[in-house]
């Protein structure tokens, strides 16, 4: 057991190391000398590995872990919880876009007796327009429709005490959305603000359409809307048609029959079935997660590890 347990997701990030470490021990020793680094090398293509076990080499207390290939952030980012034996465990990306140097602030906030505290970014000048516009579109969406809030603005960079890492450990889902997660266990919470920084090195691992199935993975994960919609979509379309049938046949009764238009057929057709194809695909987002549920296979393998 240790103070401070430090979690950092890797995927190819040999570029950062240097500065990175650098800069965490720097801030780190200010606070305790008792602590761990624990690198979760998620199937990287470049060296990182490689230079973690040289690090380790001149500091036991940076850990590594090496899984047998590229798994996803958030079942990395599982594997480092799994593995910190700290008191309070920091999860922080590799990058620096979290800064370091926010942590004595959060380990500030815990031992005033915080289980929680939530870095959260004040602006993010290294995010392009369209990033931090569909980023508050995420947010705004998915706090209407869930029950669980999930923290605006704010990343996995936190401070959490054992007692709740042990309840997040509780959690076995497969499709993993680590910050609803994060906010489903709750406990006493508080925040910290910050500026987020540029990368320091290296290139996003993300793209667009990487967040795009990362915020539906969010929303299927925590509400069942998308499903109850449907429910009122159909009422509703039921409704219109019934009354449209009622309307059909007073007109004929009294007018005699029309020939129909070819255009109105055809919208009614192709808009029924969009909105059927629509459902099913919603449907599918589910019995999909259902299906992954089902076969229990773990959310990662270890290929080998280092001071663990």
């Amino acid at each position: 057991m240790v103070e401070l347990s430090i979690v950092i997701p890797m995927h190819n990030e040999e570029a950062v190391l240097p500065l990175l470490f650098e800069r965490l021990k720097l801030c780190l020793e200010k606070i305790t000398s008792d602590y761990e680094i624990v690198c979760i090398d998620d199937g990287s293509r470049d060296n990182t590995y490689n230079r973690l076990k040289q690090y380790h080499q001149n500091d036991p207390r940076i850990k590594a872990v090496h899984l047998a290939r590229n798994f996803g952030k958030e079942a990395a980012l599982t594997a480092g919880i799994e593995c910190a034996v700290g008191n309070a465990v920091i999860p922080i990306d590799a990058d620096l876009q979290d800064p370091p140097e926010l942590i004595a602030e959060l380990v500030e906030k815990w031992k005033a007796g915080y289980k929680v505290v939530l870095a959260t970014r004040r602006n993010r000048p290294g995010d392009s327009w369209m990033k931090r516009t569909s980023a508050n579109w995420f947010y705004t969406s998915i706090n209407r429709v869930s029950t669980v809030k999930i923290p605006p603005n704010t990343g996995d960079f936190r401070l959490m005490d054992k007692m709740v890492v042990e309840a997040v450990k509780r959690l076995p889902e497969r499709t993993r959305f680590m910050k609803g997660i994060f906010a489903w266990v709750g406990f006493s919470t508080t925040v910290v603000y910050f500026d987020r920084d540029a990368r320091a090195a290296g290139a996003t691992n993300w793209n667009y359409w990487k967040l795009w199935k990362f915020a539906l993975d969010g929303i299927f994960s925590f509400t069942s809307v998308p499903l109850r919609v449907w429910t009122y979509i159909g009422a509703f379309i039921s409704l219109v048609s019934f009354l449209w049938a009622i309307f059909i046949i007073i007109r004929t009764s009294f007018l005699g029959i029309t020939v129909p238009g070819y255009a109105s057929l055809m919208v009614a057709v192709l808009f029924m079935g969009g909105m059927q194809l629509l459902s099913v695909g919603i449907i599918g987002e589910y019995i999909g997660r259902i299906y992954r549920e089902t076969k229990q296979r773990p959310l990662y393998l270890v290929e080998e590890t280092v001071g663990i």
